[in-house]
């Protein structure tokens, strides 16, 4: 049985306009008692013009069929195309009502879902917008006070737990605006923005070196990629003493891999540590900062992109983050 709905509905239509042929071929009386008196205790071959009859009337169905069908199944794959586009853009443009009661009906709800979902990001981003500012307002103030304290050590104490909220504050603002965020695509160079990334690690004098080239620029959402990829990189930092990048690219995909020198991570533990602030504390000291957002960011950018991130323990030890994008 073919898999698709457009080869299902085409084998039905032409097994059944056959069998409906045989059978007229049977009832007719006049053929049937032909055919019995020539091959009479015989196995009976068919006549010449009953089998050019035949062949015409299986290329009418045949084409008939692909057309019908055509016609049914076109409205389904405009709505996939349209669920896929609204996936990558939330401002693509809505189906168009038109067509048979059905189509109408499913383009309708499809639109419905589409506006609502577009009001619950918008409003999203208001809240986001609010609760920025009530946030960092009072962190700030808090900032100022902590300074009025004569005790240094109380000072230092008070000014390590604020540097801490900021931190969640900042991290979390973070991991919502790139889920918020609609940014145009663009070509992107990729090997320079890996090169920059680089640069930007070894002027603060940390152990980061590239390796590969891209054969192509990149058609993706620039400031998400770089908030992946300097994820990514820090992670491999902080956790892993060092970062080595290395760039695979081909026609198909392109493989951005940072790898480390840490202890890596369980097994058991690779799927669940992209979850926003999960945290795995047998390799992930507090001291070295982070709430758990950073692999989520990279995730969610590589979903994006239709892409998806990859972690696996490297033989030799540490980790390799992957983040794959299609072309």
């Amino acid at each position: 049985m073919p898999a698709s709905l457009f080869g299902r509905l085409t084998l039905i239509l032409v097994v059944g306009l056959l069998a409906a042929q045989f059978a007229s071929m049977w009832l007719h009386m006049g053929e049937r008692a032909m055919i019995m008196q020539q091959f009479h205790g015989q196995i009976p071959v068919l006549p010449s013009r009953f089998a050019t009859h035949l062949l015409i009337t299986l290329a009418a169905v045949i084409a008939v069929s692909l057309v019908a069908v055509r016609l049914v199944t076109r409205p389904l794959q405009r709505l996939a195309e349209a669920a896929d586009a609204f996936g990558g853009d939330l401002e693509s443009p809505p189906l168009p009502e038109t067509g048979p009661a059905e189509t109408r009906r499913a383009a309708e709800a499809f639109n419905r879902m589409q506006d609502r979902l577009r009001r619950l990001i918008a409003e999203r981003g208001r809240a986001l917008a609010a609760v920025s500012h009530d946030l960092r307002t009072p962190l700030t103030r808090m900032r100022l006070r902590a300074e009025l304290v004569d005790d240094e050590t109380l000072r230092a104490q008070i000014n390590a737990d604020i540097d801490d909220m900021q931190a969640m504050v900042e991290s979390t603002l973070d991991y919502l605006r790139g889920l918020r965020e609609n940014e145009a695509l663009q070509s992107i160079d990729m090997e320079a923005l890996l090169a920059s990334l680089v640069a930007d690690a070894q002027a603060l004098g940390h152990p980061v070196t590239l390796a590969g080239k891209t054969v192509a620029p990149y058609l993706g959402r620039l400031s998400q990629l770089k908030r992946a990829l300097g994820n990514l990189i820090d992670n491999a930092v902080k956790y892993g003493q060092s970062a080595h990048i290395v760039i695979e690219d081909s026609a198909v995909e392109l493989r951005l891999c940072v790898e480390d020198k840490g202890p890596g991570i369980a097994e058991a533990d690779l799927a669940r540590v992209v979850e926003p602030y999960v945290r795995l504390e047998a390799s992930r000291s507090r001291e070295t900062g982070g709430v758990g957002l950073g692999l989520s960011i990279a995730r969610d950018a590589a979903l994006l992109h239709g892409g998806r991130l990859v972690l696996e323990n490297r033989a030799g030890g540490g980790l390799r983050a992957a983040l794959v994008l299609p072309r």
